[in-house]
């Protein structure tokens, strides 16, 4: 079942986020000795990010605790301003008491994208060994996940339709024409069988497609965001009362 929280503005949103992580992760970290936590690209998180690095937000979170995950990024160099990791450790991770060993960047150099999705599968399975796509294990505690205005999510887009519904593994890479690059990026079933999803999103640009999302006809290949639909997990939606304009809540 969808659950909304929706903002009154950016400001308020990142706020709001950052309140819900922080309980949710103590919460988890009561009953387990780790948590993992998928993050995403986009200027969205970025300022949620920043806010996290922060007091009193730094001072809340068990953060040698926390292990790090990407739902996916672009095939280009670290120190690219497009990369999805350089924005994390820029924005959150240089500023907060993270273990080095416990951060799982996508590797986008000195590696073909193929091998660079091979190579994160053989992680997510170091670490989640009981995982079977068709049982009921958990695998994320929570997966942060952004949607673009044409509804993608991850590297998820519209019209991929062999990325979209593969099920064969965790981790897949792709080429994108419109963008000219590679781009590798988790799979559906790992993010289902997660404890918790959590979409942000923001901006009246966003209205159609989170209509179409929650309220149009099923249809993943138009709108893969579609596809996320966690097996046992919460899924939560952080909206901007912009974003949330034409949906009934």
């Amino acid at each position: 079942m969808n659950q909304f929280h929706i903002s009154e503005d950016a400001a308020a949103f990142s706020k709001t986020v950052a309140d819900w992580m922080v309980a949710y992760i103590s919460k988890r970290l009561e009953t387990q000795d780790r948590f993992t936590l998928v993050l995403s690209g986009g200027s969205t998180p970025k300022k949620l990010h920043e806010l996290l690095a922060g007091e009193p937000y730094k001072s809340k979170i068990d953060w040698r605790r926390i292990h790090f995950f990407w739902g996916d990024d672009r095939f280009v160099p670290f120190n690219d301003d497009r990369n999805n990791a350089k924005m994390a450790f820029e924005t959150l991770l240089d500023h907060v008491p993270v273990v080095k060993g416990q951060i799982h960047v996508m590797q986008t150099e000195n590696i073909t994208a193929p091998d660079s999705a091979k190579a994160y599968e053989a992680v997510l399975k170091a670490y989640f060994p009981s995982f079977d796509k068709s049982g009921s294990a958990t695998t994320f505690d929570l997966v942060l996940l952004g949607m673009g205005d044409d509804g993608h999510t991850l590297s998820l887009f519209p019209g991929q339709t062999s990325v979209i519904h593969e099920t064969e593994v965790l981790c897949t890479s792709l080429w994108l024409e419109q963008q000219e690059m590679h781009r590798v990026t988790l799979t559906h079933p790992i993010v289902n069988h997660s404890a918790a999803v959590a979409f942000l999103v923001i901006g009246a640009n966003k209205v159609q497609a989170l209509h179409e999302v929650l309220e149009g006809t099923y249809n993943p290949d138009k709108y893969p965001s579609q596809i996320i639909k966690p097996v046992q997990g919460e899924l939560h939606w952080f909206l901007d009362q912009a974003a949330a304009a034409g949906i009934k809540h």
